[in-house]
């Protein structure tokens, strides 16, 4: 998150707090999308155009996994993300 420019990490808070305080799994097509084939991160935040944040969602919490650019997304699902057992795939 540090490695971020200031104005990008104020993009990321402000995404955070305005989705996943209120409602973190509410999927739609250009924000937070439900990640299938996989148990771990569970959904993914779009903030702004460059930015993912990965986050799983349990009854009392959200828990961000992982803030990446856009570009490292693969990369990073592929290093930190768990597949669904059920699919076998991330």
């Amino acid at each position: 998150f540090e490695h971020l420019a200031a104005n990008v990490r104020a993009e990321v808070r402000d995404g955070i707090e305005r989705h996943l305080r209120r409602a973190p799994t509410k999927t739609n097509k250009s924000r937070i999308k439900r990640l299938r084939g996989s148990s771990r991160p569970q959904y993914r935040l779009r903030v702004g155009d460059d930015i993912r944040v990965f986050h799983d969602v349990t009854e009392s919490a959200v828990e961000v996994l992982g803030i990446v650019p856009k570009s490292e997304t693969l990369e990073w699902l592929e290093r930190y993300g768990a597949s669904d057992e059920r699919s076998g795939s991330v």
